[in-house]
């Protein structure tokens, strides 16, 4: 496959050509929401064996080789060109695909308080190229009981794609983390008790086989009582020969501050449980200022941090299935509106205003005026962002990525786990 960015003047039809393809493969394998009207800047997949390359001033043959990781012995043999004659500038060299690595994905769903046919399909649609799929989320009472969300088909779409389902249980009470619940739930051993048990039930019950706790905005002092509540957790399920596993806010240093950071140990997550979902996303978010979601440099800069303190092969990388649409200028109370990536080229499209790309966050952007003349800017994700996350997995050969989370468009996303990995079932 190869990623193609659309320039000026181009369309769809000479596309396909270029790349010796269809436009229906073209609007099949997107998704595309505007085929009759293409965004210069939007990105394209290209569903194609390999990928070509066109020659650029100052190529030869050894670094495109390079570029691509083939020999350029190899590289001139299936190009059927020369060794020693100097490459002409526009010339279109095959590039064959390279050898894919495992990888495990999961993606959270959300179906607060019903499960809509669009939600359970989009479970459906993604299930094929997941390990995992997570209902969010079972809600611990304190008593120790469980408030269960609606799961509806969820088990059955797991079980028919090899997807263990994850069971994530949250210290969220009216809707939002709790610190009063946290406290409760790892320093009292009644309730600790009540809810194991609970767990139990409910994961036999339902067929659970990962045990996934999402404990936020914890006191600090309960550091230690987490990492003792999770090495109970860890001896009880794993008699069930369940997986237990943590979602980790996105740290730069063991001793960062804050109510979000200071309760998450990551060296003791990294001893205790299988692994973890490091939420590395949300730098861009609805409350705050314009700018990139999971920009590459701030999630860098975390997981270089996480691989010394847990075992890299333990780490998910978190990453968002979504952008914003922010007015500007911002202000401070301003909400920024969610949108999926097809739906940011949609609205690209209609405004008719073209996608920019920010190098150094490695994420697409646009900007718009509205019907009442306001200034907008949208961040969003497209498939050279989550390429080069990808990229990045690779590099700090990471377990895989973690999603947060379904219900949103990007079809390219699932082309390109394609494309890059092959996703372990279990």
């Amino acid at each position: 496959m190869q990623i193609h960015v659309v320039q000026p003047g181009q369309s769809l039809f000479g596309i396909a050509q270029a790349y010796s393809t269809t436009v229906n493969n073209l609007v099949e394998a997107n998704e595309i929401p505007n085929p009759n009207r293409l965004v210069v800047g939007q990105t394209l997949v290209i569903p194609i064996i390999g990928s070509f390359y066109w020659v650029q001033p100052g190529d030869s043959l050894w670094s495109i080789g390079l570029k691509f990781g083939i020999s350029y012995q190899e590289l001139a043999e299936i190009n059927r060109i020369s060794l020693i004659q100097p490459l002409q500038i526009g010339t279109r060299l095959y590039i064959p695909p390279t050898q894919k690595t495992s990888r495990e994905f999961n993606a959270y769903i959300e179906p607060r308080t019903t499960v809509t046919p669009a939600l359970e399909n989009s479970a459906r649609e993604a299930a094929p190229y997941l390990t995992y799929l997570a209902p969010f989320s079972y809600e611990v009472l304190r008593d120790g009981s469980l408030r269960e969300p609606p799961l509806n088909q969820f088990p059955q779409i797991a079980t028919a794609n090899r997807n263990l389902l994850m069971m994530v249980i949250t210290n969220k009470e009216n809707d939002q983390f709790s610190d009063e619940l946290g406290k409760i739930i790892l320093n009292d051993e009644q309730v600790q008790e009540n809810l194991f048990n609970n767990i139990i039930t409910t994961a036999k019950k339902q067929g659970f086989r990962d045990i996934h706790f999402d404990f936020e905005y914890l006191r600090p002092e309960d550091r230690q009582a987490y990492n003792n509540f999770l090495r109970k957790a860890k001896a009880r399920f794993s008699k069930e020969g369940w997986l237990v596993s943590t979602a980790l806010a996105p740290k730069t240093s063991a001793d960062q501050k804050g109510k979000w950071y200071e309760a998450h140990d990551y060296r003791a997550h990294g001893e205790i449980v299988d692994f973890v979902v490091i939420m590395t996303y949300e730098w861009g978010y609805s409350g705050g200022p314009p700018m990139a979601v999971s920009p590459i440099g701030p999630v860098r800069e975390v997981l270089e941090y996480a691989v010394t303190e847990i075992p890299p092969q333990k780490i998910f990388m978190g990453q968002n299935l979504y952008g914003y649409d922010w007015i500007l200028p911002f202000k401070k109370g301003d909400v920024a509106s969610a949108v999926s990536p097809q739906q940011a080229i949609k609205l690209a499209a209609q405004k008719n205003v073209p996608i920019q790309y920010d190098v150094r966050s490695q994420a697409p952007f646009f900007d718009y005026i509205d019907e009442n003349g306001r200034n907008h800017r949208v961040w969003f994700e497209d498939a050279r962002s989550i390429q080069a996350k990808f990229d990045l997995i690779k590099e700090l050969n990471l377990r895989g990525m973690s999603y947060w989370k379904l219900g949103l468009s990007f079809p390219q996303n699932w082309l390109l786990i394609q494309e890059n990995f092959t996703v372990e079932k279990r």
